[in-house]
């Protein structure tokens, strides 16, 4: 066993005693639960006309001030995996320059995470305003566009590109994806791809109304102490 595989299996212990959750499994059953769902879809309808509504004069300054910084379009919309494997097109306001993916190639060896997805902690890409957007998460509020289209939920799984979800297994595809989720506000900072996957499939098993408030609480107090999900 190399020193990779040692961490990773330290990884998933601690998070075993830690969030007690079960090993990944190849398949899972997804209980029907049709009063949750109602109640978790009129408050994604909810949140997402708050915030359309409420913070509207901040984000036309946010747009304005992102656009000051690096000209060009307000809005990053990326294709994500959702509900079932169904591709839909994910909003969140730019926070990198405009030539962000020409530069992704050279920076792949930059990678700080062990998962499928790329993130480095002081990525050049990042605008100025950017850095604000990403350490309070407003970055995430056009997201509420996608609420209101039930592409997405306040809570569930994070939304991979489709070359990220090919490396996943598709099972993780069976509840809608949301704004945050559990492995978002874990404590560890470099969580590997099995650990992720721990705790999306204790979501999928757990999920309810209590578990759902208990994630946002979570998330707020995360983002409070600044954190970025």
């Amino acid at each position: 066993m190399d020193l990779k595989e040692q961490t990773v299996n330290l990884e998933t212990e601690e998070l075993t005693a830690k969030y007690d959750v079960a090993p990944p499994k190849e398949h899972i059953l997804v209980k029907h639960k049709p009063f949750y769902n109602f109640i978790k879809r009129a408050f994604d309808i909810f949140i997402a006309l708050m915030c359309l509504t409420v913070g509207l004069p901040v984000y036309l300054i946010l747009i304005l001030a992102i656009v000051i910084d690096d000209p060009g379009n307000p809005f990053f919309i990326q294709e994500r995996v959702g509900l079932n494997g169904r591709t839909f097109r994910m909003l969140k306001f730019r926070t990198m320059y405009r030539d962000a993916d020409k530069m992704k190639p050279e920076l792949m060896g930059e990678n700080e995470y062990d998962c499928v997805h790329f993130k480095m902690k002081n990525d050049p890409r990042i605008t100025k305003i950017g850095h604000f957007l990403r350490a309070t998460s407003l970055d995430e509020i056009p997201q509420a566009v996608n609420l209101l289209t039930g592409s997405m939920s306040v809570i569930g799984p994070r939304p991979f590109i489709p070359s990220e979800q090919a490396q996943l297994p598709n099972d993780r595809l069976c509840v809608k994806p949301g704004l945050s989720c559990y492995w978002q506000i874990a404590d560890t900072t470099k969580m590997s791809t099995e650990a992720q996957l721990e705790l999306d499939y204790k979501y999928i098993n757990e999920r309810d109304v209590g578990t759902d408030l208990k994630i946002i609480g979570k998330t707020l107090m995360h983002i409070f102490r600044g954190g970025n999900c």
